[in-house]
C-alpha cells in the first residue's frame, strides 16, 4: 500500500482529566483511546458504510509508557496496520508528548456490526481501505 492512511489528533488534558498521581488518569487514555477510533471512522468512511455498520470494543492492550499533566497536550495517531478476520478488526493507537516520547500505545480490536440487525459483519476489504496504513 503506498499511501499512509494514519489518523492523528490533539487531546489536551484538562484539570478533570487528573488523578491523585497527578496526571491523566488511566480511564481517559481508553476515552481517547475510543474517541480517536471513532473520530477516524466518521472522517474516513464511506457514506454507504457509515449508513450500514458500526463498530464495538471487544478487547483493549494497552502500556502505559509515560504520561502529561493538566494543561498539557498528546499527540494521537491512529491507524489499522492488517486486513481484517471476519468481523473483527485490530487498530493501533498512539500517544505522544510534545518532544514525541512515546506515552501510550495500544492495540485495540473491534468488531463491526450490521445496524439493521445489530448482528456481527463480515469486514470486506472495502470497507478498512481507507483506514490501512504501511506500518
Amino acid at each position: 500500500m503506498s499511501e499512509d492512511r494514519r489518523f492523528t489528533r490533539t487531546f489536551t488534558a484538562e484539570p478533570h482529566h487528573i488523578d491523585e498521581l497527578g496526571h491523566v488518569n488511566n480511564s481517559i487514555w481508553v476515552q481517547w483511546i475510543q474517541d480517536i477510533a471513532t473520530a477516524h471512522w466518521n472522517m474516513a468512511a464511506r457514506p454507504e458504510d457509515h449508513a450500514r455498520f458500526f463498530w464495538v470494543v471487544i478487547r483493549h492492550e494497552i502500556d502505559y509508557r509515560g504520561n502529561i499533566a493538566a494543561d498539557e497536550r498528546t499527540f494521537g495517531t491512529t491507524y489499522i496496520p492488517h486486513p481484517a478476520r471476519g468481523a473483527k478488526s485490530v487498530r493501533l493507537v498512539e500517544f505522544t508528548d510534545a518532544n514525541g516520547k512515546a506515552l501510550v500505545s495500544a492495540k485495540t480490536t473491534w468488531a463491526m456490526l450490521d445496524r439493521e440487525s445489530g448482528r456481527l459483519a463480515r469486514v470486506r476489504p472495502e470497507v478498512l481501505a481507507p483506514f490501512q496504513s504501511n506500518d
